[in-house]
């Protein structure tokens, strides 16, 4: 007797899909077949919006596509620029930049860990890492004014100097998150039905995730010992000491273990960086092409003028093209601009980890129960805005 497959669609709407993606499933009873994700419903085209901007203007741009992720995306522009320009930011302003950027990891594994969590049952998870992410959030709001789309890493700096409390917020989570992180771990990597939902499960291999091109926690998973902050450091990583964790067995589990340690060594970093920040101004000295600070907007023609300038005509490029990549919590995110000599983009290509990683969807639940989709794409931490910018 022939047997007889279905055809079946998860999502848009499915709330375990992390925004609203539709992945074409066909099943054989419970078992995956084929699975096909379908992207698209929430495409913003903000590549082609950046090459419309002036340079400045761009930057905002980049905190709409990973929104757990806006410091991070600030910063991988802002140095792309800055190649291109020649610019060399202050070493205060790389720590701090360092500094946000790490906390901003710590930031985007909470909301994985919540929802992942939540995803495979354990509800209770989201509320605890939700309450220990208002701390990052703080410390957003009182850098860039408000909760998420900071756009305070600025071309050559960063918006304004960092807030006097900044220290001891930073410092609050340093304080606050180690026990934190033990208490999850307490309430996960030994729960028996955790672990029966992860372990073993969206299993990937490292010869299957370097032919897919996968990087961050997809990629170390698997044992692959690839991180762009050791590669090729930026903004001054290769001052810090860290490890990079990795994975043994490609599994979600592995991953979920993984992106904890990741967690730990982001503290690590933010300390080193935090008992060093150099002495010296928030912004490089690039008159037309950095603005300079507001005060002196205020009280200097010379400096109001530069200000007027650079937000109305903006400042113009050498021809050529750079591409700059960051360490973002879920892989490598790259910047390529290529520019045409005016004070706009000629074009904008970004190398989004949520977006290649994905396609890993299909290896790692095909020939499996239908029921570990849902954990697959939690393993994967895709966010829809970067997926479909």
């Amino acid at each position: 007797m022939a047997t007889r497959t279905m055809h079946l669609n998860m999502g848009p709407q499915h709330p375990s899909t992390h925004g609203v993606l539709r992945v074409e499933l066909e099943i054989d009873g419970e078992t995956v077949v084929k699975a096909k994700p379908v992207l698209g419903y929430l495409h913003t085209g903000i590549e082609k919006t950046m090459e419309s901007k002036l340079y400045y203007k761009a930057l905002p741009c980049t905190d709409r596509m990973d929104y757990l992720n806006p410091m991070g995306n600030n910063l991988a522009y802002s140095l792309a620029v800055e190649k291109m320009m020649g610019i060399e930011v202050p070493d205060k302003v790389k720590w701090i930049r360092v500094i946000l950027a790490e906390v901003t990891r710590l930031n985007s594994h909470l909301v994985w860990l919540g929802t992942h969590a939540l995803d495979l049952g354990a509800m209770s998870m989201l509320l605890y890492t939700f309450r220990e992410r208002e701390q990052i959030i703080d410390i957003y709001e009182a850098c860039g004014g408000q909760r998420m789309m900071t756009s305070y890493i600025r071309i050559g700096g960063l918006a304004h100097e960092i807030p006097k409390d900044f220290e001891s917020k930073v410092r609050k989570v340093l304080d606050n998150f180690p026990a934190r992180i033990a208490d999850y771990e307490t309430l996960l990597t030994n729960n028996e039905i955790f672990i029966n939902r992860t372990k073993g499960v969206a299993v990937i291999t490292a010869e299957q995730a370097m032919n897919l091109s996968l990087t961050g926690p997809m990629l170390r998973g698997s044992g692959v010992n690839y991180d762009v902050r050791k590669a090729e450091p930026y903004s001054g990583y290769e001052n810090f000491d860290f490890n990079v964790p990795l994975g043994k067995n490609g599994d979600a589990f592995d991953r979920y273990k993984l992106r904890l340690e990741e967690m730990k060594q982001s503290m690590r970093i933010i300390r080193q960086a935090l008992d060093s920040i150099p002495e010296g101004p928030y912004r490089a000295r690039v008159p037309g092409v950095v603005l300079p600070p507001k005060e002196d907007v205020l009280h200097k023609m010379e400096s109001m003028i530069f200000h007027f300038k650079i937000i109305t005509e903006g400042f113009k490029t050498p021809l050529g093209s750079v591409y700059q990549a960051v360490e973002s919590p879920k892989g490598e995110l790259g910047f390529y601009i290529a520019s045409d000599g005016t004070n706009r983009p000629r074009r904008v290509r970004v190398r989004p980890p949520s977006f290649i990683n994905l396609q890993s969807l299909a290896t790692l639940v095909e020939g499996r129960m239908l029921s570990d989709v849902v954990c697959a794409i939690g393993s994967i931490d895709i966010v829809l805005g970067e997926v479909d910018r």
